[in-house]
């Protein structure tokens, strides 16, 4: 069952994390906040600016709360799944579109190599993705991987129409499965920090070895 109109109040709001008052993110959306542009249409450019504005990259790894904030992100070049959901929820709710963070643990068949050395897997967990309420129902979207990395992987980009799911690709272009998701978390109302270092630890304690209180991680 798809939440209520009503509901939707409390994905709208501003949050430590969604601070899309600043003037980073101010800027992301000063394109898109005409009454003119209808809200699917939105949506779907500034998917496609949060998609491609900023590099995916997963082994640069932060659980400092700062880190997570939206006007912080907007000032990278990069960054991963999680990271560039949180800049699109606060964009979207900066144009009054409901969004909400969604996490989930996928697995990548594709370009492994360098994930399994690092993080010991080609799971990756927890990845994030935006739930948005477009015309009166919740959407899931995937801003994460940009489209000059999609074509060194051989994978069409991602595209999101305003009106169905743009989840993570399943298949490459030759037909070989690309991504898998493996388990749904749900979402959230807000970043779950907490939530993230837990699931981080529990799925790599490898990383963790060294100096239990680090919070910054470069693989």
């Amino acid at each position: 069952m798809q939440d209520s109109k009503i509901n939707t109040v409390d994905y709208l709001s501003p949050t430590y994390f969604f601070d899309y008052e600043t003037i980073e993110i101010q800027n992301l959306v000063a394109d898109f906040t005409q009454d003119s542009i209808s809200e699917q249409e939105k949506a779907i450019q500034l998917y496609l600016k949060v998609r491609d504005s900023w590099r995916y990259n997963p082994y640069t790894l932060s659980f400092t709360k700062e880190n997570y904030r939206a006007s912080v992100i907007a000032k990278r070049t990069e960054g991963h799944c999680i990271d560039k959901s949180i800049v699109l929820i606060a964009c979207l709710r900066a144009v009054g579109i409901p969004s909400r963070i969604h996490l989930a643990k996928v697995k990548n068949h594709i370009g492994v190599e360098r994930l399994i050395e690092k993080f010991g897997s080609n799971e990756l967990t927890p990845h994030g993705m935006v739930d948005a309420y477009i015309n009166n129902k919740w959407l899931k979207l995937s801003p994460t991987f940009n489209t000059s990395l999609c074509s060194m992987l051989n994978v069409a980009p991602l595209d999101f129409d305003g009106k169905n799911d743009a989840v993570l690709q399943e298949f490459n272009k030759e037909g070989n499965l690309f991504m898998e998701y493996l388990e749904d978390y749900g979402h959230f109302e807000d970043v779950p920090v907490e939530f993230m270092v837990k699931n981080a630890r529990e799925h790599y304690p490898h990383i963790f070895d060294k100096d239990v209180t680090q919070t910054e991680f470069k693989l």
